[in-house]
């Protein structure tokens, strides 16, 4: 989810900043605006009899309901090197019509007792959508629509409303149909949005809306095999490894991953900078999600939580959300300056009014330094341990919201293990990191901007695609309050032309009809998911082939990504419990910082040295192992010039890997592999004032 600022349809999406995103002002946003309005209700629609032609045409559709408008059967099976096909959607949210507190998205994506049901407004728009307070601050206007969905449609859903169902099962059809073939929902809330609205219907823990999201999307599977004759004969497959997926892509279905998008996961939110959970709730929410068959997701998303910090929101969203973040936690967000290319959004010193009025008397927003940048907090101590229990787990790790310390940091860890399971789904990365992604293996998807902007930002990347050979994705983001392609006119040069045929030339694909309301991506923009075929031809027609002949590689990209994860093997760490010895150690009263105390397992205990350059630390592995890679994870007291030696007999000593540029965290050096039984850093110039300190060493053949 990402809230977004909105802009005249007109405008096109605007120009990018380094994050990818739209970079607009909008008008003064309120944390009790973000919780609007609305009651969305329960359920789905009612089968009737509908002869299929095909595999692909379900035996008993709903009648009425929505039309697909594409002709053709869908491609299946693989290419001529083993490969699937398809486009990749990694992050949506079907089932947020169910999150903060239950009011804020109107309609549902599927409904037992039909699509008039299911697409209908929240009784509070009606009659003139005079109290639609989220659509008024987040649009502009008076906020007024005419309410009717089904069948008329005369405002919504729109590329420009936020609070209207864009998810109904149908238009997701229509874009399986189109060429789509993985769908990764995001199950989505947001705790503080719906305590402090006065809306709800339901409690405001995030676990609880998890876990009903979780099985609206099992009983939304169920609801669409129905239609085609039973269990597990639908086209909407939920997956819960990345092999099952390939299955699924391979007889021309939708391979539907569960994610997770909260604010404060496993109720590790911070209250005064102390976590309100332990360790022990992140392993049973762990064991929790993976059960439910979640396999990635985001660790802090708005808030600063118990486990990291996150990148700042902009302009008038950011100080709303940042008095969100006061409410919850009970400090503002802490900036510093940016120590590497590096840097989150600027938060800005914009006022939101309606915002400030929140905060208890006497408390105010604090200003910040445009040169400072960067949240001064990173992963924390329990952040680590989640990360690290996703990886124990075979999960993937959104780093998408995430401050650039955090991320840094999650980064560092990973490429200690060669762990490849990151992702970025939506544009909110610093794009500083896309090659350290590509590198590790993960996978980047870009925010569905409008067409130009998105042939531009591919375009950027598009170098590291090729020497990675990777594919790419796209992030529709959809009932995400984060508006979406306005139309580019009906005499726009490049403009789609209907019908066209899907990319893979197996379909025709026509404007949709839903009701009487038939929609044109000319003039209605990216009004609802079932408009993505027409985006993406959209994107064909603007900037040519190549992009979206990277993004018919996604599907094989992504399972690549999710596989290389599940198949990942900690390397064994030669160091831990070896003997070591150093140059010095620093003296205490209270604790000990002798060698051994960095290869002991515990990161809570370290090697420090003398307050001198030239120092060194040694491990003596016990035999000679092939060694090919050193981590080194630093104390604040850190080497900004070291090397690491390798030597056979403790006497003659080769240099291995160096560096001049140390920058503290957690190193890894990788070099070809050499026989070694002593590895021995030597330190050549501190980083600080201190001397050097090591919290765990470890040394590997891997």
């Amino acid at each position: 989810m990402t809230i977004r600022p909105r802009i005249p349809p007109t405008e096109g999406r605007g120009q990018l900043t380094s994050a990818g995103r739209p970079y607009r002002r909008r008008k003064n946003v309120t944390v009790v605006s973000l919780l609007l309005l609305v009651l969305s209700i329960a359920l789905g629609p009612t089968p009737s009899s509908a002869a299929g032609t095909g595999w692909w045409e379900p035996t008993a559709r709903p009648a009425p309901d929505s039309a697909i408008n594409v002709t053709g059967e869908p491609f299946k099976g693989t290419n001529a090197q083993g490969e699937v096909r398809g486009f990749v959607d990694a992050h949506d949210h079907i089932f947020s019509n169910e999150a903060f507190g239950g009011r804020l998205i109107c309609g549902k994506p599927f409904s037992e007792q039909g699509v008039a049901d299911a697409l209908k407004d929240c009784p509070e728009h009606y009659p003139d959508g005079s109290l639609a307070i989220f659509d008024f601050i987040t649009n502009g206007g008076d906020g007024k629509h005419d309410p009717v969905g089904w069948p008329t449609f005369k405002d919504w859903p729109a590329h420009d409303s936020l609070t209207h169902q864009q998810n109904y099962y149908a238009w997701v059809e229509r874009a399986w149909r189109g060429g789509q073939r993985v769908l990764v929902n995001d199950l989505v809330t947001n705790g503080v949005i719906c305590s402090v609205y006065f809306f709800k219907d339901r409690s405001c823990d995030e676990m609880t809306s998890i876990r009903l999201q979780a099985k609206l999307t099992y009983d939304m599977q169920a609801f669409i095999d129905k239609m085609y004759g039973g269990t597990g004969k639908g086209w909407f497959r939920i997956v819960t490894d990345s092999a099952q997926a390939r299955e699924v892509i391979e007889q021309g279905k939708l391979a539907v991953i569960l994610g997770v998008e909260t604010s404060e996961p496993f109720g590790c939110k911070q209250i005064l900078d102390i976590a309100q959970c332990s360790k022990a709730d992140i392993d049973k929410g762990l064991d929790e999600l993976y059960a439910l068959g979640v396999r990635s997701m985001f660790l802090c998303h708005k808030f600063d939580n118990a486990l990291c910090g996150v990148r700042f929101d902009s302009g008038g969203l950011g100080t709303a959300i940042n008095v969100g973040q006061f409410l919850s936690t009970g400090t503002f967000w802490k900036t510093e300056t940016c120590k590497g290319p590096q840097h989150d959004n600027p938060i800005g010193n914009a006022t939101a009014a309606e915002a400030e009025e929140e905060l208890p008397a006497g408390v105010e927003v604090p200003s910040y330094s445009a040169d400072a940048q960067c949240n001064v907090r990173g992963l924390t101590e329990l952040g680590e341990y989640a990360v690290r229990g996703m990886m124990k787990r075979k999960m993937m790790l959104e780093i998408d919201h995430m401050s650039v310390k955090a991320t840094g940091r999650a980064l560092d860890i990973f490429e200690a293990e060669s762990y490849p399971g990151v992702l970025s789904s939506h544009s909110w990365m610093d794009m500083d990191w896309t090659e350290r992604v590509y590198g590790l293996g993960g996978f980047i998807a870009q925010y569905m901007h409008g067409s130009e902007g998105f042939i531009s930002e591919a375009k950027r990347t598009e170098a590291l695609r090729d020497k990675y050979g990777v594919g790419y994705g796209y992030g529709t983001d959809m009932n995400g309050v984060g508006g979406w392609p306005g139309p580019r006119g009906a005499d726009a040069p490049n403009k789609v032309t209907y019908p066209f045929k899907s990319v893979d030339g197996g379909s025709v694909i026509d404007r949709q009809t839903t009701g009487e309301r038939t929609w044109d991506l000319n003039t209605d923009g990216a009004a609802h998911y079932g408009l993505v075929p027409d985006w993406i031809e959209d994107i064909r027609r603007v900037g040519g082939q190549d992009v979206v002949d990277d993004l018919f590689r996604g599907a094989e990209s992504y399972l690549d990504t999710w596989g290389a994860s599940e198949n990942h093997e900690s390397g064994v760490n030669l160091a831990r419990g070896a003997t070591a010895s150093a140059s010095s150690s620093e003296w205490s009263l209270f604790t000990s910082y002798q060698p051994n105390r960095a290869v002991d397992g515990d990161a809570g205990t370290r090697w420090a040295s003398d307050w001198n350059d030239d120092q060194w630390y040694r491990v003596d592995l016990g035999s000679t192992h092939l060694v090919k890679r050193v981590n080194l994870d630093w104390e604040r007291a850190y080497g900004r010039s070291y090397r690491i030696e390798l030597s056979t007999d403790g006497v003659n000593w080769q240099t291995a890997w160096s560096t001049t540029t140390g920058d503290g965290g957690l190193d890894t050096a990788r070099f070809a592999a050499t026989p070694a039984r002593y590895v021995r850093v030597q330190g050549l110039d501190r980083g600080t004032d201190w001397g050097y300190s090591l919290s765990e060493v470890g040394v590997h053949s891997s």
